[in-house]
């Protein structure tokens, strides 16, 4: 470290952040997509933040004195393989999206823009936000703090049909578990609103009945989606 340089908490922060981040090439990391079309399509893209760390005091000099503390050390590319924008459109989504077909996918506030971006490139039109999720516990934020998620729906040709439930609810308000681990409401929610039709799930690290999925971490164990009762 340049000694002329004044010592701050990014310049504490950035050696660390660089040795644990786990960056990938999408195509280096995930097997080809299924032969298949689908009608539901639930995604949950492994964004990538730009190596931005999450704020708290031990990076402010003046609460963390000389640093004598720890810088605090957490980002999304710390916990599992993120994947550039640029090669999440790369990935040929349309190939297996039925003419009518709807797109479910997870994004943050910052990801916002380039969820919209992604849902174009993979051949959808947005239409709305599907889902809220209030994790019930929030994490520091160089705005305000940062305690929701969002599941935005694209659709691609007409609404398919036949319909299911139309009383499921928008918010969801559970507490957070694992990092990007993501309530399975959502997952049981969407199947009690299309019961009947082909479904799959991107990125998915869990393995429900009535899906197929396609990622890194799926069980080989089948998960029974709750009834209605249930949700």
């Amino acid at each position: 470290m340049d000694r002329n340089k004044p010592v701050t908490g990014y310049s504490k922060y950035n050696p660390e952040a660089k040795r644990r981040k786990l960056l990938n090439p999408l195509e280096e990391l995930y097997p080809p997509l299924p032969d298949k079309k689908y009608d539901i399509i639930y995604a949950d893209p492994p964004w990538d933040y730009g190596g931005k760390m999450q704020y708290d005091k031990s990076s402010i000099k003046t609460e963390n004195i000389d640093f004598e503390k720890n810088i605090f050390i957490s980002a999304a590319d710390f916990k599992y393989p993120t994947v550039k924008l640029r090669d999440l459109m790369s990935l040929n989504v349309n190939s297996i999206a039925a003419e009518d077909s709807l797109l479910f996918m997870w994004t943050t506030g910052p990801q916002l823009e380039n969820s919209i971006e992604l849902g174009k490139a993979w051949g959808f039109e947005y239409k709305t936000v599907a889902f809220v999720w209030d994790k019930q516990i929030h994490n520091p934020g160089r705005y305000t703090l940062s305690q929701t998620e969002f599941v935005l729906v694209f659709k691609k040709g007409r609404f398919p049909s036949p319909r299911g439930a139309r009383n499921i609810r928008q918010l969801v308000s559970e507490k957070r578990r694992d990092h990007s681990r993501k309530p399975e409401t959502v997952i049981k929610g969407i199947t009690e609103m299309f019961p009947s039709q082909s479904k799959i799930e991107l990125f998915a690290r869990d393995n429900y009945t009535g899906w197929d999925n396609w990622g890194l971490e799926i069980p080989d164990s089948k998960i029974e989606i709750s009834s209605k009762s249930d949700l």
